[in-house]
């Protein structure tokens, strides 16, 4: 049964993916249109992508614990 929980868990590396590839699209799109703006373009969305980044890894923490192996 844990394992199902620690399969459900690891879903949540899902939503943070998706807003990682989206933001940095995003970004990209937004440093083509105003060039002059890429480093506080650049800085924020890294900014965003860390914490996005410590959802995902929240989501394998707890997969692990569940699993019993952390």
């Amino acid at each position: 049964m844990e394992h199902i929980g620690a399969g459900l868990a690891a879903l949540g590396v899902i939503g943070p993916g998706i807003g990682i590839g989206i933001a940095g699209g995003q970004a990209l799109s937004a440093i083509g249109r105003n060039p002059e703006a890429a480093p506080l373009i650049q800085v924020n969305m890294f900014i965003a992508l860390a914490f996005a980044e410590a959802i995902a890894i929240y989501a394998l923490v707890i997969s692990l614990i569940l699993l019993g192996k952390f």
